[in-house]
């Protein structure tokens, strides 16, 4: 936890990782040439912008701006710091990182999620044991045989076995030398009333052991033995855990998700693993918590559908209708699957077994379907209620980007129910404009004609403003010395940088210049050097699409560039000398002139070089 990283460390960590390998484990990628491409998991998005080079190790979304090496990606992705990308390759690619004393001053600055990602470890070693003691688990371990639980899920899964103790964990965690405040943040104590001392927040529980992408323990769940209550407690909110981002099991099916490009979702930690128990592998539950915005794109990762596996009772049904909406928002293909009355996933697997789940799997019905035959069962097939049926069905129609995908389900819901389809549309287009001006996720997005490619608008700047033409030229420059150092030499000899109108592409330009050797010249290197994430997007997105350069365009560039520099110039020139003429001011006008006639002459030189 307190190890220093040598610099030789880090960069032997760096060519070992394979960065569309690390990358796979959280986006799907498709080969695009030398490339490989897939939905940027930064933001949400229906057509794929994310590319990721393994010639040049990066990846740049070209819909967010976002780019960088392996490290910033997984910092990015997972919200950790450096140091903890670094230990995350390290272990994935069997890299020892050897022990260096540290000074107090360094011990300081290791952050404070590594120290609760270690005392979440330290707590879950606690309670699996528990659960293992003969003493201390036999109980809660002959409660998990009653459930079905196999050995090999406890042991898969680390479940654990809170005692009933007030303070169990508590001391175990001080004799290992844990601060009371650390322990507190990690949810796992909590505060006396009376304000001497603490207690343990997990008391006589099974405890489930919730665990982020990257196989950290993060929080926990705890389960009662009985009937009291409250039934389900769950690790409040702290650094390294939000229900809201995780979804619990995952860690252990991404790779079953992506083979099947499928993934179902549960409710309930029992649930879970029941699925996983019966070959049901590609699975994870919410934690008590509605399906998020962050749990869509989680899953985009993994897989291209989405099944909803809810109870068939009327509470399932409505938890069902809470969750599918989010779906149609972010254009993912899910389908509801509800099981019969009186049954969850666990009671289910156990009864009937995995070929009864699969057949139900099978029909499991749109989410527009879903909704449809839902509202049909709430409000009949009268007038008043076909009518109520299309109010239900308004928004969530209207909130489908694709028209080919909208006027599919829009003739479904007319040909079922039998009502005109312009009453359906009617409905539908009075939504989206009501949308639009609420300015909702899709308010701000012309609905019902074809959206301009963002590819083919003209390039935005590093400030987000419209390039402008000396600002494409300067980029370009850029690029061409980020993919053709044969050109390094002309830049330096005509001072190139000297007229640049952008700081920050003249300091990315000095950064590649002040490189002595082709190694460190690499884009993948040059990442890791520059201050910022706008600096690391810009030579993401100048690196990622290379251009056929050689001399010869390379020279057209520059000389077309440092032509209209002068020309810029002469304006303001211009300017100057009516001021001067205005104000009388003949020596200033003299030299004002001079300098107009070396201009010309430059320009006219660089105007021969360019028709060449």
């Amino acid at each position: 936890m307190s190890n220093f990283i040598p610099e030789e460390k880090i960069e032997e960590i760096k060519n070992a990782a394979d960065i569309v390998e690390v990358v796979s484990d959280y986006v799907l990628l498709k080969k695009t040439g030398k490339n490989y491409s897939g939905l940027c998991p930064f933001h949400t998005e229906k057509d794929a912008s994310f590319t990721v080079s393994p010639a040049k190790q990066i990846f740049h979304c070209f819909g967010c701006n976002t780019g960088g090496n392996v490290f910033n990606f997984l910092i990015r992705h997972d919200g950790v710091s450096f140091p903890e990308a670094v230990r995350l390759l390290a272990r994935r690619y069997g890299i020892d990182l050897p022990e260096r004393k540290m000074s107090q001053a360094m011990r300081e600055q290791i952050s404070e999620r590594e120290k609760l990602l270690a005392i979440n470890r330290m707590a879950m070693d606690y309670y699996h044991q528990n659960l293992l003691h003969d003493s201390y688990g036999k109980q809660a371990m002959a409660y998990l045989k009653k459930r079905g639980m196999e050995p090999s899920i406890v042991d898969r899964f680390q479940l654990g076995y809170a005692r009933n103790a007030w303070d169990g964990l508590k001391n175990y965690l001080q004799k290992k030398r844990v601060p009371m405040n650390l322990m507190e943040k990690a949810g796992l104590v909590i505060p006396r009333k009376s304000g001497t001392g603490y207690y343990d927040r997990f008391r006589e529980r099974i405890v489930f052991p919730i665990y982020n992408l990257n196989k950290q323990v993060v929080g926990f769940g705890g389960r009662v033995l009985d009937a009291s209550l409250p039934k389900y407690l769950n690790s409040p909110e702290t650094p390294v855990y939000s229900k809201s981002k995780l979804l619990y099991g995952l860690h252990l099916a991404r790779n079953k998700c992506r083979e099947t490009r499928t993934v179902y979702i549960v409710e309930g930690y029992f649930d879970l693993l029941a699925l996983h128990q019966y070959g049901v592998e590609n699975a994870g539950a919410t934690l008590g918590t509605a399906l998020t915005t962050e749990h869509i794109h989680m899953i985009k990762g993994f897989a291209e559908k989405v099944i909803l596996v809810f109870d068939g009772d009327d509470a399932g049904i409505q938890a069902s209708l809470r969750s599918v909406g989010i779906f149609i928002e972010k254009g993912m293909q899910a389908r509801v699957m509800l099981l019969p009355r009186g049954d969850d996933p666990d009671s289910f697997m156990r009864k009937y077994g995995l070929e009864a789940f699969k057949e139900i799997a099978d029909k499991s019905r749109s989410v527009i379907s879903f909704i449809m035959e839902s509202a049909q069962k709430k409000y009949g097939l009268s007038v008043e209620g076909k009518m109520q049926i299309i109010e239900e069905l308004k928004i969530p129609l209207a909130s489908i980007q694709d028209m080919g995908a909208r006027n599919g389900y829009i003739k479904e819901v007319w040909e079922r129910l039998g009502v005109k389809e312009y009453d359906i549309r009617e409905k539908v287009d009075a939504a989206v404009a009501a949308m639009q001006k609420a300015d909702t996720p899709y308010g701000n997005r012309p609905t019902g004609h074809i959206q301009q490619d963002n590819h083919s608008k003209r390039p935005m700047n590093e400030t987000g403003r419209q390039e402008t033409s000396g600002s494409r030229l300067e980029r370009q420059i850029i690029a061409m010395m980020l993919q053709y150092p044969e050109i390094l030499p002309d830049i330096i000899q005509e001072k190139v940088l000297d007229h640049f109108g952008s700081e920050t592409l003249k300091t990315i330009g000095e950064l590649i210049l002040s490189m002595k050797n082709e190694k460190d010249r690499q884009v993948s290197n040059l990442i890791s050097i520059v201050d910022g994430d706008e600096k690391r997007n810009i030579l993401a997105s100048l690196s990622i699409k290379e251009e056929m350069w050689n001399r010869k365009g390379c020279r057209k560039v520059i000389t077309k560039f440092i032509q209209n520099s002068p020309l810029r110039y002469s304006v303001s020139l211009t300017e100057q000398i009516k001021a001067a003429e205005k104000d009388n001011n003949q020596d200033l006008l003299f030299k004002l002139l001079q300098e107009k006639q070396d201009i010309a002459v430059s320009n006219e030189r660089l105007k021969q070089e360019l028709s060449k």
